[in-house]
C-alpha cells in the first residue's frame, strides 16, 4: 500500500474546487477548433452539469468523467496514456471517460512539457494522486450521505457501493456532494498488482479524427479576419538582412502588408527555448498561403555578412590553415576541423585507473573514428502558430513542446502580464525536439502585434529546412588496448562535435573497464542547433556499439557474450565512483533479445547485428536481420527488448518502439544536411533523404521486460541503439565496417 501526501497539489486542488463555485461547469471547448474524440461515439447523452473535482478531472451528472491530459501531444500518446493513470486510481470505467487537452496552467499542472521522454515518468505520481484524491472525495460523500463508515465504502468501475447496507450509486449521483468535500491531506494509492487499466491496451483517443482528417493540428486553424504570414529570412547562416524593397510585392494579388520585425532585440533576455539564428526578418501578410508564397519568392531583398556570427568562424578556419575564411560554413571544412580537433588534447572528464599505462603496455591498440552530419527534424507538419495580440492580451494557439517557456518569452518580448497570455496547445504533427524551440510562436506574436490583426504564421518546407534547428555534427574516436592474450586492458573515448560533444562519460562501458578515460571537445558554429530525438545518444550509441562489435570480433568473442561480460563486471565489481546505468537491467534486455531472436542460429542469406543502449532512464537491446538484395540492404526483421518500467498502454508503447526503430534506421542509412557557403544544400525531400516504406523492416518484434519499477522514458530510447545494429548487420553482410553516417548516401554527404 502506498500513501502519498496531497500537499504538492493541494493549492491547485483547493483553487480548482473554489473555481467550481457551485461545482458546475457547462460543456468544454477550450481548444479552438478541436472537439474531443469520444463525443460522437457516446452511448450516453452529454451531462446537463459538470462538477469540477480538481484540475485534472470533471464529473458529469450522468457519470461521464472528463480527464485532462496536461502535456503536449506530439505523437507519443500521452493524451491517452496520462488520463489512463488518473482513471486507474479513480476506478472509473474507461468507456465512461472523455479526454480533453488541458490548457497551459502551471498553477494546476506540473511540467507541461514534451521532451526528454519524461512526460509519464515525471507525471506518474501527480496523476495517480489526482485520481486517488477524487476517489477519496467520492467515498467520503457516500459515507456522509449513507451515514456509514468511510472504510466500508468501495468503488469499482465507476460504481460506489456499501455492501453492508446494500447501497450503491454512480459517480454522477454523488459528484455535487463530492465537489464540496474537503481535499484530504493524504490518500492511499492502489497496489500495482491491482491495476486494471494500466497495463492494458487502449485505443488512441484521437485515432478517428487523425485518420479521417478532422481538425486537430495547428495548421487546421481558421478564423474570420485572419491573415496568413510568412517570413523572408537570410539564405545562409552567417548572413543578415541589409535592405528590402517592401513595395516590390505590395501590388501582388492578395498581399495585404509587408514589413520587417526584430524578434529578439539585443537587450531581451532569452529563455532557453528561444533559439533563433535569424532575428531580423521580413514579413509578408496576405489572404492565402499560395499568394504569400508567390510574394515570398518575388520580393527584392539584400543580404550581408553578420560580423557577430562570422568573425569567430573566420578565426577558427585561419588557425586550422584552411583557405576558405569567408565566415560562411561548409561541410567539407567542418569535417577537416573536427578531424584536426580530434587529434589535439581535449578536456578529460573521467579517468579510472591508469589508462596511459594500459596503452603503453598494450600488445595491440585498436583505434576507430566515427562521424555523423547535421540532421533536420522534418516534422510532417511544418512550424506554424496562430496569434491574436490586441488590447494588451495575447491569444496563441498551435503546436509547441514547451508552452511554459514560450509564455515567458512572449511576456518579455511584448511586455505583457502572464495572466494576459493565453497559450492553447494543439496536437503536433511531429516534433522530435524541433518544437522545443518556440521562436516561431514568438515570431507569430510579434507579427500579430505589429499588424494589429489575428495571423497564422506558416513555414514552408523550405523555410523549415533552411532555418532549422539541427542535430549537431559529431566526431568520436575510440581506442582499445589489448594484451597478448587479447584481453582488454583499457579504453579511451575522445568525443566532440559542432558545437557540442556527444559524450556521456559515466555511461557503459565506463564502470566495466579498469583503465578508462573519456575526453570531450567542441567547436563553434553560426548554425542553429538543438535537441534531436535522443540528443547526443542518437550518434554516440551507434558509434559505441559498432566499436564494441568490432572489438569483440578482434578478441574472438560473441558480441552479446562480450557485452554481458562487461556488464557482469560493472554489477559485481564496478569501477569508478559514478555509473549512470543499472548493469542488471542493461544485461536483462540483452538476455531477452538473445532469447527472442534465437541469437546464434543461422538463417540462409540473413546477416545479424546486435546493439544495446541506456538513455532517458530506459534500456533497449535490438537484433537486426538484414539481407542484401540487388546490392541493396533489405531489413527483414528487428527484435527489440525494452525495459522502461511499468508499461501504461502496451499497444501505444509498442508503436513508439516501432516508430523509433524505423526512424533510427532511416537516419543512419540515408539522412544528412550539408552546408555550402552557409546555405543548407538540402531544402526539401527531393534532396533530404528519409527512409521509404519499401525500406522499412518487414517485421518488428517488441518485448517489454515485466517490471514493478515506475515508468521511465520510451519515446527516445529505441532510436539510438538501432543505428549500431544496422552498422553491425551491414558489416556481416558486406564485410565492410561503416564509420560515417549516413551509411547509404553518396560520399559527399558524409560528415
Amino acid at each position: 500500500m502506498t500513501v502519498v501526501k496531497t500537499s504538492i497539489g493541494r493549492r491547485s486542488f483547493i483553487k480548482s474546487v473554489g473555481l467550481a463555485g457551485g461545482g458546475m461547469v457547462i460543456g468544454f471547448s477550450w481548444l479552438y477548433s478541436c472537439k474531443e474524440a469520444a463525443e460522437e461515439e457516446l452511448a450516453l447523452q452529454m451531462p446537463e452539469e459538470w462538477y469540477e473535482m480538481n484540475g485534472f478531472l470533471k464529473i458529469g451528472d450522468n457519470g461521464l468523467v472528463t480527464i485532462m491530459s496536461p502535456n503536449p501531444e506530439i505523437g507519443q500518446n500521452v493524451k491517452t496514456s496520462m488520463p489512463m493513470i488518473v482513471a486507474e486510481e479513480l476506478d472509473v470505467d474507461w468507456s465512461m471517460v472523455l479526454v480533453e487537452q488541458a490548457p497551459l496552467n502551471t498553477d494546476v499542472f506540473t511540467r507541461q512539457l514534451a521532451g526528454g521522454s519524461q512526460s509519464i515518468r515525471q507525471g506518474w505520481e501527480s496523476l495517480r494522486m489526482a485520481g486517488a484524491t477524487v476517489k477519496h472525495m467520492l467515498k467520503q460523500a457516500a459515507a456522509d450521505a449513507w451515514q456509514v463508515p468511510f472504510e466500508e465504502i468501495t468503488i469499482k468501475e465507476g460504481v460506489i457501493s456499501h455492501a453492508a447496507s446494500n447501497q450503491s450509486a454512480g459517480f454522477g449521483e454523488l459528484a455535487a456532494a463530492a465537489a464540496q468535500v474537503e481535499v484530504p491531506e493524504e490518500v492511499t494509492l492502489k497496489d500495482k498488482s491491482d491495476f486494471s487499466i494500466i497495463g492494458t491496451s487502449r485505443k488512441n483517443v484521437d485515432a478517428k479524427k487523425i485518420v479521417t482528417g478532422q481538425p486537430l493540428y495547428g495548421l487546421d486553424i481558421q478564423e474570420d479576419g485572419m491573415l496568413i504570414a510568412m517570413l523572408v529570412q537570410p539564405p545562409a547562416f552567417g548572413m543578415q538582412l541589409k535592405s528590402v524593397d517592401t513595395e516590390s510585392v505590395r501590388s501582388m494579388p492578395g498581399i495585404r502588408d509587408v514589413f520587417t520585425i526584430d524578434v529578439y532585440p539585443d537587450d531581451m533576455e532569452k529563455e532557453w527555448s528561444d533559439v533563433a539564428a535569424f532575428s531580423k526578418n521580413v514579413v509578408i501578410l496576405g489572404d492565402s498561403t499560395w499568394q504569400v508564397m508567390q510574394a515570398q519568392k518575388a520580393i527584392d531583398v539584400e543580404w550581408e555578412l553578420n560580423p557577430k556570427l562570422t568573425e569567430q568562424i573566420q578565426i577558427l578556419e585561419k588557425e586550422a590553415g584552411l583557405a576558405d575564411a569567408s565566415g560562411l560554413e561548409n561541410s567539407s571544412v567542418h569535417a577537416s576541423l573536427m578531424a584536426a580537433k580530434a587529434s589535439q588534447e581535449a578536456n578529460t572528464v573521467r579517468r579510472d585507473g591508469d589508462p596511459e599505462k594500459a596503452f603503453k603496455n598494450a600488445a595491440r591498440v585498436i583505434e576507430r573514428s566515427y562521424t555523423c552530419p547535421f540532421l533536420a527534424h522534418n516534422c510532417m507538419e511544418p512550424m506554424n502558430f496562430f496569434a491574436d495580440v490586441s488590447n494588451g492580451k495575447a491569444r496563441l494557439v498551435g503546436p509547441i513542446q514547451t508552452p511554459e517557456y514560450a509564455e515567458k518569452s512572449v511576456q518579455k518580448r511584448l511586455g505583457l502580464d502572464l495572466k494576459d497570455i493565453d497559450i492553447q496547445m494543439t496536437r503536433m504533427g511531429g516534433g522530435f525536439g524541433r518544437r522545443l524551440y518556440g521562436h516561431f510562436l514568438v515570431e507569430a506574436a510579434v507579427i500579430s502585434e505589429k499588424a494589429g490583426k489575428p495571423i497564422k504564421l506558416v513555414y514552408t518546407r523550405e523555410d523549415d529546412m533552411t532555418n532549422g534547428v539541427y542535430r549537431p555534427a559529431y566526431h568520436v574516436t575510440y581506442k582499445a588496448a589489448l594484451n597478448e592474450n587479447n584481453e582488454l586492458l583499457g579504453l579511451h573515448v575522445n568525443a566532440g562535435g559542432i558545437p557540442e560533444s556527444p559524450l556521456f562519460a559515466d555511461r557503459f562501458p565506463a564502470g566495466a573497464i579498469d583503465n578508462y578515460r573519456a575526453d570531450s571537445w567542441a567547436l563553434p558554429t553560426s548554425i542553429s542547433v538543438g535537441a534531436f530525438r535522443a540528443p547526443r545518444s542518437n550518434f554516440i550509441a551507434g558509434a559505441e556499439q559498432s566499436f564494441l562489435d568490432e572489438l569483440a570480433e578482434e578478441m574472438g568473442k560473441d558480441p552479446i557474450d562480450f557485452r554481458l561480460e562487461l556488464l557482469e563486471r560493472a554489477q559485481n565489481d564496478p569501477v569508478g565512483e559514478r555509473n549512470d546505468y543499472d548493469p542488471a537491467r542493461y544485461a536483462g534486455v540483452l538476455k531477452k533479445v538473445r532469447e527472442t531472436s534465437n541469437w546464434g542460429s543461422e538463417k540462409a542469406g540473413v546477416s545479424r547485428g546486435v546493439s544495446a543502449y541506456f538513455c532517458h532512464n530506459s534500456y533497449v537491446a535490438q537484433v537486426l536481420d538484414l539481407e542484401m538484395q540487388n546490392n541493396r540492404p533489405k531489413i527483414k526483421e528487428v527484435f527489440c527488448a525494452v525495459d522502461c518500467g511499468i508499461v501504461v498502454n502496451p499497444d501505444a508503447a509498442t508503436n513508439m518502439v516501432e516508430g523509433g526503430t524505423v526512424d533510427g534506421i532511416g537516419h543512419a542509412m540515408y539522412s544528412a544536411i550539408t552546408f555550402k557557403d552557409g546555405k543548407p544544400e538540402q531544402q526539401n525531400y527531393d534532396r533530404y533523404r528519409l527512409i521509404r516504406h519499401s525500406e522499412a523492416p518487414e517485421k518488428i518484434k517488441v518485448d517489454f521486460i515485466q517490471s514493478d519499477t515506475d515508468p521511465t522514458g520510451l519515446g527516445e530510447p529505441p532510436f539510438p541503439p538501432v543505428m549500431g545494429a544496422v552498422a553491425n548487420a551491414l558489416y556481416k553482410a558486406t564485410g565492410k565496417r561503416h564509420y560515417h553516417q549516413p551509411f547509404m548516401a553518396p560520399p559527399e554527404f558524409k560528415g
